[in-house]
C-alpha cells in the first residue's frame, strides 16, 4: 500500500499518469467537465490508447462533456476508435452540485481531488479501503445518470 498527496497541476497528473499505465480492466472516473484531467493530450491518448488496446474498459461520468468536446480532439478520436470499450455519461441535475473528482483503476489504485477547481488531493495504490468508498460513490452517481458523449454525436 502506497500513498502520495500532490497538490499541483504537474503531480495530479503524474498521479493519473501511474493509475491508467498500472490499469488492466478498468479506469472509472468522474469529475464535473474533466476540463483539468488533459484528456486530449499526446501523453494521455498513448496511455489510454495502450490500456484500451489491451482490452481495458474507461467509463467517465461528467456534468457537461462541452470542455471534452471543444478541447480534447484527441479523446474524441480515441471515442470513435474504442467506442465499444469507452462510456461516457452524464449526471442528472441532482448531482449537479457535487464538486469532487476521482479516478478509480482496476479497484485497486484511486487518485482523488478533493475539490475539482483546486489540484490538492491524494493518490493510493494497492489499498483496496480506500478504493471501496470511491467504487460505492461512483456506483451511487452512475445510477443517476444518462448517455453522453458519443462518437456518433460529435460528428466523427
Amino acid at each position: 500500500m502506497e500513498r502520495q498527496s500532490f497538490d499541483t497541476r504537474a503531480g495530479f497528473q503524474a498521479a493519473l499518469d501511474a493509475v491508467f499505465g498500472r490499469a488492466r480492466l478498468t479506469l472509472k472516473m468522474f469529475d464535473p467537465d474533466f476540463a483539468s484531467w488533459e484528456l486530449g493530450s499526446v501523453r494521455n491518448d498513448a496511455l489510454l490508447r495502450t490500456f484500451l488496446r489491451g482490452g481495458g474498459r474507461l467509463q467517465l461520468v461528467a456534468h457537461s462533456n462541452a470542455r471534452l468536446e471543444r478541447d480534447a480532439p484527441r479523446f474524441l478520436r480515441l471515442l470513435h476508435d474504442y467506442g465499444h470499450l469507452i462510456e461516457c455519461r452524464l449526471t442528472n441535475r441532482s448531482l449537479r452540485h457535487l464538486t469532487d473528482s476521482f479516478c478509480l483503476g482496476d479497484e485497486r489504485d484511486i487518485v482523488r481531488r478533493f475539490h475539482s477547481d483546486f489540484f490538492r488531493g491524494e493518490v493510493n495504490f494497492d489499498e483496496p479501503s480506500s478504493t471501496q468508498s470511491g467504487l460505492e460513490r461512483l456506483e451511487g452517481i452512475w445510477a443517476e445518470t444518462a448517455p453522453g458523449l458519443h462518437a456518433a454525436v460529435t460528428g466523427l
